[in-house]
């Protein structure tokens, strides 16, 4: 079995910001990664709904908007099975086929994407699997998620308004498995949340 590191926070502190600095820091590192990203999108300032781009084709889908007629109601937002199947789990399935690819990354496990059970199907996979998994999960669902794919000795971060400037090289030590990491469980050490 791979590891698996994990990053969360309240929302709006910064988690995606994060991941994607994980995410370009690895690969200057050398690293292949894999997987998804998940951006909320404004119109006139008023968040309309959350867009997905696969991290290697750059292709890009509706996780959820509020004038989807159709799929699974979270909030105000129906959920877009179809590009969530296609380009999310589409993009998680080929990180894990691929031998190059020996990272999986996933923005985000939470209460939208899960009401896919394909994308459920695919995190256990990820979660199994040899390739380490670096993933957001969604802050208020943490412990029920990590329980449901056995997560729950993954080396996890929390992003605080504080510490999102400088938790990046924590984590990247994580998933590259460098030692001397802080386990003293101040903000932004590794530790169970």
């Amino acid at each position: 079995m791979g590891k698996a590191v994990i990053i969360t926070g309240r929302p709006g502190v910064g988690k995606t910001t994060v991941f994607l600095q994980a995410v370009d820091s690895l690969r200057v590192l050398g690293l292949n990664i894999g997987g998804f990203v998940s951006r909320e999108v404004r119109v006139t300032g008023n968040r309309v709904g959350f867009e997905i781009m696969d991290l290697t084709t750059r292709r890009k889908g509706w996780l959820a908007h509020v004038d989807q007629h159709i799929g699974p109601k979270v909030g105000k937002y129906r959920v877009n099975t179809d590009d969530l199947v296609e380009v999310g789990v589409g993009s998680i399935q080929r990180s894990l086929r691929e031998d190059p690819v020996g990272v999986v990354a996933v923005d985000e496990i939470g209460p939208m994407e899960l009401t896919c059970s394909e994308f459920v199907q695919v995190i256990n996979n990820a979660a199994k699997s040899t390739k380490t998994l670096l993933a957001t999960v969604h802050y208020r669902e943490r412990s029920n998620i990590l329980h449901k794919f056995g997560l729950t000795s993954a080396e996890a971060f929390e992003v605080t308004l504080e510490n999102r400037e400088t938790i990046n090289y924590k984590i990247l030590d994580a998933v590259i498995g460098r030692k001397g990491m802080s386990s003293s469980g101040s903000i932004g050490s590794a530790g169970k949340i």
